[in-house]
This record gives C-alpha cells, sequence and structure tokens, in this order.
C-alpha cells in the first residue's frame, strides 16, 4: 500500500495587544491547528453546558409538575376519603333504620299471624339481643374503606329486598284477612241475632193454649207505635196487608235460605225489593189482623221451614 504524505497547514495568526500611551506591544502567534482545536473545543463546551442546562431545567419542571401532580392527587385523595366517610355514615344510618324496620315487620308478623316471632332472642332477620335489653360493645377500631363499606351497602340491599318480600307477603295475608273478616261481618249480618222490638214476650214458640194451637214465632208485646227493626241485613219482599191473620205484615229475605216475617204492625215504612240492614226500622208496633193488643208477630224460617226465633236472640 502506498503511503501518501500529507502536507500540514503551517499557517498561523498573529494577535497583538496595543496599550495606550506608547506601552510595550505585544504580540503573540498561533498556528491555524491550535484555533481550530480552541474553537471545536468551544463548541463541544457549549454543546455540553446547553445540554446540562436543557436537562438541568426539564429535571426542575418535571420536579414541579410532579409535586403539583401530587398535591392535586393529595387533594383528591383526601376527598376521597371525605366522600367514603360519609358514604360510610349513610350506611351506617341505614343500617339503623333497617333494624328498626325489622323490628316492626316482626311486630306487623305477630299482629297478622303469618309468622311466630323469636322469642326474645333476635330480630326478624335473626340477630340476637334484639330486645333492646343488652347493649355490649367492643372490637378493634378499623378504618372504613371501599370494601367494608361496599360489603355493608350490600348486605342492606339484600335486607332491603328481604323485607320488600317480607312486607309484600304480610301485605297479601292482611289482605286475605280483611276479606276473610268483610265475608264473615257479611254472613254474621245476614244472621238474624237481635231482638225485632222492644216488650214483653207475651206468646212463646211452639204449643200453647193447651195444645189447640202451635204458634209458628214469638209475641212481643208493647204500647202502639214502639219500632219495630230488622233483626239482619236483607231486601223486604213482602211489606203490606196480609189476609191471612197476620194483619200489616213485613217479610225479608236474609239469603242462604233465612227469612224473618214481622206481624200485626200499625204502619209499615218500606216496600218490597228495598234493602235493608240489622236495626233499620221498618214499621210500628199495632193490632191489625188476628191480635188482641198491640205486639209484633215474628218468625224465622230456614229453607221454608219455621224454626225457633230464640235460637237466634
Amino acid at each position: 500500500m502506498e503511503r501518501q504524505d500529507k502536507q500540514e497547514d503551517r499557517r498561523e495568526y498573529t494577535i497583538k495587544i496595543i496599550p495606550h500611551q506608547g506601552e510595550t506591544v505585544h504580540s503573540f502567534r498561533l498556528p491555524i491547528r491550535i484555533l481550530k482545536y480552541s474553537a471545536a473545543s468551544l463548541c463541544a463546551g457549549a454543546l455540553l453546558f446547553v445540554g446540562a442546562f436543557s436537562y438541568a431545567a426539564y429535571g426542575t419542571f418535571a420536579a414541579k409538575n410532579d409535586e403539583s401532580e401530587m398535591g392535586e392527587l393529595r387533594q383528591v385523595n383526601n376527598l376521597q376519603q371525605e366522600q367514603l366517610l360519609q358514604l360510610s355514615k349513610k350506611a351506617n344510618a341505614l343500617q339503623d333504620e333497617m333494624d328498626q324496620l325489622s323490628q316492626v315487620e316482626n311486630e306487623l308478623r305477630q299482629l297478622s299471624g303469618t309468622e311466630t316471632a323469636p322469642a326474645g332472642n333476635g330480630d326478624a332477620d335473626g340477630n340476637p339481643g334484639a330486645d333492646g335489653k343488652h347493649d355490649g360493645q367492643g372490637g378493634p377500631w378499623i378504618k372504613p374503606d371501599v370494601k367494608n363499606v361496599s360489603e355493608v351497602l350490600n348486605s342492606i340491599e339484600k335486607r332491603v329486598a328481604d323485607s320488600r318480600t317480607n312486607l309484600e307477603q304480610i301485605r297479601t295475608a292482611i289482605k286475605e284477612q280483611q276479606q276473610l273478616i268483610a265475608y264473615q261481618n257479611s254472613v254474621n249480618a245476614a244472621i238474624p241475632s237481635i231482638w225485632p222490638a222492644k216488650g214483653d214476650v207475651s206468646s212463646p214458640y211452639g204449643l200453647r193454649w193447651g195444645g189447640s194451637d202451635f204458634h209458628p214465632g214469638i209475641d212481643i208485646a208493647n204500647d202502639y207505635g214502639t219500632p219495630i227493626v230488622a233483626t239482619a241485613d236483607g231486601v223486604v219482599t213482602t211489606a203490606g196487608w196480609n189476609s191471612g191473620g197476620y194483619g200489616n205484615m213485613v217479610d225479608i229475605d236474609h239469603g242462604n235460605g233465612i227469612m224473618t216475617r214481622y206481624g200485626h204492625a200499625q204502619q209499615v215504612i218500606v216496600s218490597a225489593g228495598q234493602r235493608v240492614q240489622k236495626g233499620q226500622v221498618i214499621a210500628y208496633m199495632g193490632s191489625t189482623g188476628f191480635s188482641t193488643g198491640p205486639h209484633v208477630h215474628y218468625e224465622i224460617h230456614v229453607n221454608g221451614q219455621v224454626v225457633n226465633p230464640v235460637k237466634y236472640l
């Protein structure tokens, strides 16, 4: 390989320092090679300085930015902790209200008879000591967090669903009881059970006059104009004069094969087809028809057969 010689650049630069007032002039000769090296070093130094300055500036900015973000995160965390605390307090209040609701539910079950309540050793949810006679508490102090507050809320949600189902069952049971009571009341109201008038029993049901006559009702005697009332709810089927000896007479159909008759009235104040209620005035006592004095002849018919009214008084 052939070696080629490179010609060195031997140029020089002279730097003269000329002072004032004729002092000595100083001259410096600098080869071009040194100047080139110096310029390169200055450029490298400048680049290093700029790089270091930029890095320091970036580090300062990043640190401030991180500090700002940390401050914001701390604020957000504090806010979340405060919100969590408030949520925890609300959850605790809801838990107390659910305990009270469970007690009310238990009382409703007792009143409605839908379920036998625990015998003083728990509430409707089976929690012991719900009779209010003991209040001992204890255990470690644990700061509420998202997990345990969520568990409490989930438990409350389940208890709300259970209570809704239980209350619906109680409501259904109470509604059925009300319907049964209403039916029983309607049946009872349609069964003769009161006296048709105030007075004295002047002639009982059965044989009388030495066995020569069968009396199909009872006679209740009192003054003229004494009110005569319906002995049960029903519909008037006959109201007016009867030529068979009853005089002014009222018949009332009470349903279920039961009918009542009121005879010898001075005045009838209801009409056929009219619905009457137990205790409602239907006529006034008199002595019409086959009668020896003011009284009401009262009969009860069951499925077309007369029965002793005394059984219904």
